[in-house]
């Protein structure tokens, strides 16, 4: 992969960015040097024939466990005959489009421009429980007890959740921003609260209160345009230097009082853009050429996601233009204190902690998600992941990862939604690349991501691009769930291989949560078990960082513990000499460190 080191400072992006204006009215710009070409070689993923619920499929290292399609009333109709001598009407297929998914109790709850659908997941496949149509665009759902929470973005949505769209440029029937469903019952749900946003909900994060269990919070992020204050009286539009209340360079942060959700509403649209010497409301990246990169870069102005990580009270955002980091021990008042930019990153999306929360995937979704960006022509830097350490307090980039193949020019490509596989000492991201596919990045070192298992199917149409594949692709309770945009719900499961080993599968599907938001990120544990033990020593075993005699040794005692006959006094001195090893690299003297440990709370 053709990579380089990171690029430039946020102080030096804005200088960048402030001179641009200036030099672009004084004489027109050179052409800007091209980021390289993509080095990578066409493999299976790249000649899977097309179609929509029969492509050929490629997988490596992983396996379909299940696939099952929209459910019905959520598919795009065919379009109505045409009278003579009048066009007739088109439904994008993206009004009925799936996007994000989150967990609860067994239930993996889907969201759609269309509404949202919750499948059963406890048996070998999925059972449609739940169907409730509410169009209104984006959709992203995310679920606390018997609440739903919803995106609304589109001007089309409406109050009451009907179909037709609202009428004029200012309407009361509007709605736009984060509805709230009970779904106590799954065969009665209902709206109990839709609380307005000036941008609408592209996405949102829950947030629960520090310390009062009965508040939870939402910080929403709106990408579209301003409504007109006739619509919402709290709403202008205009740069910060016309007008100091725009509700541009905010997001909103939503209160929900858990006794009484019906009065949900916000509580501070803080400016987390802001220049921190100045009070500058557009402090950041203003967009444009960074003068390394040929492509435009976006405006900071907004979130596309934010993820918070409580128990670090952190929370991650990708913010269009820049990559930053939030200190949220107040909840209501979250503080910016640390950004990062990249002129390879066109639009910053969605950001992913490791589990020790000191590491970050951001993502790219350079082209919006709706154009194909991973043809052999495209930069393997643009359309991508960074990977950023946070260093005392600080983001610092390291590398970009692209998945290694060449994809076709009918085929929407870019990086988009993933977690982390829960795999004891390593940081491993399932993700959804659209109709790249579903992959699997090890970037356990963030200097050397790689790829080690993926799943694709071959283009919906041949012919032309048709927007579709994965969007969102999570691991949930010891498999991977992936929605597809116009295919619907897959079921994945890790198979092992070189780089994956059973024990190290055994025992990330040991991790269970009863509750599951992703951009709500908890911190994983393991119980202490024989398959935990395996995985670091296989992990070990992999990198060569064990004396042969200590690995068999090892490996004889967690027989034995596995066999349900551990020799304590054996594992505590397995612990001591595994604790006595030393100038390993970081990562295998974290993982023997974690191994003594173990040892040692075994043999007591």
């Amino acid at each position: 992969m053709t990579v380089r080191r990171l690029l430039l400072s946020t102080v030096a992006a804005v200088s960048l960015a402030v001179a641009a204006p200036a030099l672009a009215q004084q004489a027109p710009q050179p052409p800007q040097p091209q980021a390289q070409p993509r080095a990578f070689e066409p493999d299976a993923r790249s000649t899977l024939t097309p179609g929509l619920q029969d492509a050929g499929q490629a997988a490596w290292n992983l396996s379909l466990v299940s696939h099952t399609p929209p459910a019905p009333g959520f598919v795009a109709p065919p379009p109505p005959a045409a009278v003579e001598g009048q066009t007739a009407p088109r439904v994008s297929p993206l009004a009925f489009a799936n996007t994000d998914l989150a967990y609860s109790n067994g239930k993996v709850f889907m969201g759609s421009f269309h509404g949202f659908n919750a499948y059963d997941v406890t048996g070998e496949t999925p059972q449609l429980v739940l169907s409730v149509v509410c169009p209104g665009g984006q959709g992203d759902v995310s679920i606390h007890g018997d609440l739903l929470f919803m995106s609304v973005e589109e001007n089309r949505g409406r109050l009451d959740c009907g179909t037709t769209p609202p009428e004029g440029q200012v309407s009361a029937d509007r709605f736009r921003g984060v509805r709230i469903f009970d779904i106590s019952d799954l065969n009665a749900p209902r709206q109990i609260a839709a609380v307005q946003t000036c941008r609408g909900s592209h996405t949102h994060t829950l947030v629960p209160h520090a310390s009062d269990p009965n508040v939870l919070y939402i910080y929403n992020s709106g990408t579209a345009g301003v409504r007109q204050g006739d619509e919402l009286g709290i709403c202008s539009d205009g740069q910060p230097e016309d007008n100091a209340e725009t509700a541009l360079y905010s997001i909103d942060i939503i209160k929900v009082p858990l006794n009484a959700p019906q009065d949900a509403a916000i509580v501070n649209r803080p400016r987390i853009f802001a220049d921190r010497e100045t009070g500058q409301i557009a402090g950041l990246w203003r967009g444009g050429r960074a003068g390394v990169a040929s492509q435009r870069t976006s405006q900071t102005n907004h979130c596309h996601d934010i993820t918070v990580f409580p128990e670090m009270n952190l929370a991650a955002g990708a913010c269009s233009g820049n990559g930053i980091l939030l200190d949220i021990t107040d909840r209501e008042n979250p503080s910016r204190v640390s950004d990062l930019f990249d002129p390879d990153m066109a639009y910053w999306h969605s950001a992913t902690f490791n589990n020790t929360g000191d590491r970050i995937v951001f993502t790219d979704e350079w082209g919006g998600g709706t154009s194909a960006r991973c043809r052999a022509e495209d930069p393997t830097t643009w359309g991508a992941n960074l990977i950023a350490d946070i260093k005392d307090g600080k983001l610092e980039g390291r590398n970009f990862f692209k998945i290694p193949t060449v994809q076709g020019a009918t085929e929407n490509c870019v990086a988009h939604n993933g977690s982390i596989v829960p795999v004891p000492g390593r940081d491993l991201m399932v993700q959804a690349w659209y109709q790249g596919g579903v992959s699997i990045m090890d970037f356990t070192d963030p200097n050397k991501p790689v790829e080690i298992a993926y799943f694709d199917r071959g283009p919906i149409n041949a012919e032309r691009l048709t927007v579709g594949g994965p969007w969102s692709t999570y691991w949930m309770n010891g498999r991977i769930y992936s929605s597809g945009i116009q295919r619907g719900l897959d079921v994945i499961k890790l198979e092992p291989s070189e780089f994956l080993s059973a024990a190290e599968i055994a025992a990330a599907e040991a991790v269970r949560e009863d509750v599951i938001n992703p951009q709500t990120q908890t911190r994983v544990t393991w119980s202490d078990t024989p398959d935990v033990a395996r995985a670091y020593l296989d992990q070990l075993a992999r990198n060569t960082a064990l004396d042969a005699a200590v690995l068999t040794q090892a490996r004889a005692e967690v027989d034995r513990w596995a066999s349900g006959r551990p020799d304590r006094r054996r594992m505590a001195a397995a612990s001591t000499a595994l604790g006595g090893l030393s100038d390993a690299p970081p990562a295998d003297a974290a993982r023997l460190k974690a191994l003594a440990d173990m040892f040692g709370r075994v043999g007591a």
